[in-house]
């Protein structure tokens, strides 16, 4: 793949953990700051460099860059006419004001290739609450920048901006704000830099290109807020179907220096066959539901991110029906290192983060009923997995060794060190059912003919798919849930002989030692 490690100015895990607590990122949130207002609600070191891209929007070209079409926000529909008027590779420059469409539902921009869309200081293209989509078509490599995009009504699972994912489009200094469905969807080569996607509907970005994987996905340095305004967990139960960003089969990605946050759902959700992502440096904050689900995916380095105060909706409701299970901030579920699938990386490596007051910390799980051609698999009803030789992966095959080991998504080779867990009882209002780790798998019931019944994955996940924490630092009342829901293990046990994990850690039982 042609995406490349970017330079960052981090140094070492260890280093970053001992700035972060000297410089007081273990301190209580700024409860005075607002979502969206540009602060961050943390302090010291982890506050540096966020992503404040919504309050301080960057300002586009006062004046017609030389040879662009201008486009009048008086005249309707003027963007779409001179669009179709102008040859591949035009850059547009809408003057400032509101800019609109005709009013009919399908009315939208179909750029060509090589289009450039650069908004002046106050241009805005408005959807009145009328056109489902802002930019579509499949050519490739559009810009979009310096431009407000709101107010249109994509249906759901759909998006407003490049509505039908096409390739290398270019989204800068955008802000895609209140509008239905996705704020953006995604393509191959897609770069989304300095923007801010707030208020949307379901997403504020859904990277799913129907039919295809997405590769070399790049989002930096963004600001991405308040999305699932339409709350579509509660109108659709269990849909797996909101986030900040979803993505869906990208093979290639990085998401980097974003400021994630107040998010109605999960911030971060990559879902079903993704491999090799490198999410760095970002601030994971406030979101109601997990900051980070990495699910049926592969190979990936998870290091160097501020994670504060998520969780806590979704934690404690599951909390206060009964629901034992570990929920967790950071959401590992059915994946794992794959040295068989081609990445930068053959493992999940989960390193130099600074988790503070989130409910739970990290749980690594694996579904025994769920996989290749299982009635329980939710996210595909056929075998979709990248390993090789899952196409044999039929009924009656699965049941035999060697081919039932590659018919099912592994946790596995996931490594978690170099982290510091500070929890604070007192800040989250709860006991102890908000300071857990855990690495587990249900007991295998379903189908009849599966041959992982019993505790065989259990066992697996817990002891033999090298799944290890070491060298991290906690504080506060952590617990450590192993092999399945009931065994709860305090930090000794956790390091015995018999689990083997967080060799090197240090654990105190306050948040404030």
């Amino acid at each position: 793949m042609g995406i490349k490690w970017r330079r960052w100015a981090w140094p070492a895990a260890p280093v970053v953990l001992a700035l972060l607590a000297a410089t007081g990122c273990t301190g209580s949130p700024d409860d005075s700051a607002k979502p969206g207002d540009g602060a961050p609600s943390t302090s010291g070191a982890s506050a540096k460099g966020v992503a404040r891209v919504c309050a301080k929007p960057a300002a586009g070209p006062a004046n017609a860059p030389a040879g662009a079409v201008t486009v009048d926000p008086a005249v309707v529909d003027d963007l779409v006419r001179k669009t179709k008027d102008s040859p591949p590779g035009t850059t547009f420059w809408l003057r400032p004001g509101t800019h609109r469409l005709e009013p009919d539902q399908f009315a939208q921009v179909i750029p060509k290739k090589g289009n450039r869309y650069l908004g002046a200081p106050g241009a805005v293209l408005d959807g009145r609450k009328t056109n489902q989509y802002a930019f579509g078509g499949s050519a490739p490599d559009v810009t979009i920048g310096y431009l407000t995009v709101e107010n249109f009504v994509a249906p759901h699972d759909q998006g407003v901006v490049n509505h039908d994912s096409a390739d290398g489009w270019v989204i800068e200094h955008a802000t895609i704000q209140r509008n239905s469905g996705a704020g953006l969807m995604a393509g191959a080569r897609q770069e989304v830099r300095d923007s801010c996607l707030r208020d949307n509907g379901q997403y504020g970005i859904n990277a799913y290109k129907p039919g295809d994987s997405i590769t070399d996905l790049v989002i930096e340095g963004n600001e991405i807020t308040g999305n699932n305004t339409g709350d579509w967990e509660r109108k659709k139960e269990g849909c797996g179907c909101t986030g900040g960003i979803k993505f869906w089969a990208v093979n290639g990605a990085d998401v980097t220096g974003n400021w994630v946050h107040d998010n109605r759902g999960t911030g971060l959700w990559a879902d079903t066959n993704n491999n090799d992502f490198r999410i760095e440096g970002n601030v994971l904050e406030a979101n109601d539901g997990a900051a980070l689900i990495y699910e049926t995916s592969y190979n990936a380095v998870i290091r160097n991110n501020t994670i504060l105060r998520n969780n806590w909706v979704e934690g404690r409701a599951n909390a206060d029906r009964g629901d034992t299970f570990p929920f967790a901030t950071v959401y590992l579920s059915e994946s794992g290192g794959e040295p068989r699938v081609k990445a930068r990386t053959d493992k999940i490596e989960v390193y130099g983060n600074a988790l503070e007051n989130n409910w739970s910390g990290i749980t690594l799980w694996e579904n025994a009923d769920r996989f290749c051609n299982s009635p329980a698999n939710t996210s595909t009803g056929d075998c979709t997995l990248l390993v090789p030789d899952t196409k044999r992966c039929t009924q009656p095959a699965i049941a035999k060794a060697p081919l039932y080991s590659d018919c099912r998504w592994k946790t596995q080779r996931v490594e978690i060190h170099d982290n510091r867990f500070v929890l604070d009882p007192a800040v989250l209002k709860c006991k102890t059912e908000c300071a857990r780790m855990a690495v587990l798998a249900n007991y295998g019931t379903y189908p009849d003919w599966s041959p992982y019944k019993g505790d065989k994955v259990a066992e697996a996940v817990t002891s033999k798919q090298q799944n290890r924490w070491y060298d991290n630092v906690y504080r506060g009342p952590w617990s450590f849930v192993a092999h399945d829901p009931s065994t709860t293990l305090d930090f000794r046990e956790w390091q015995s002989r018999k689990y083997q994990q967080d060799t090197g850690s240090n654990f105190r039982l306050r948040a404030g030692d």
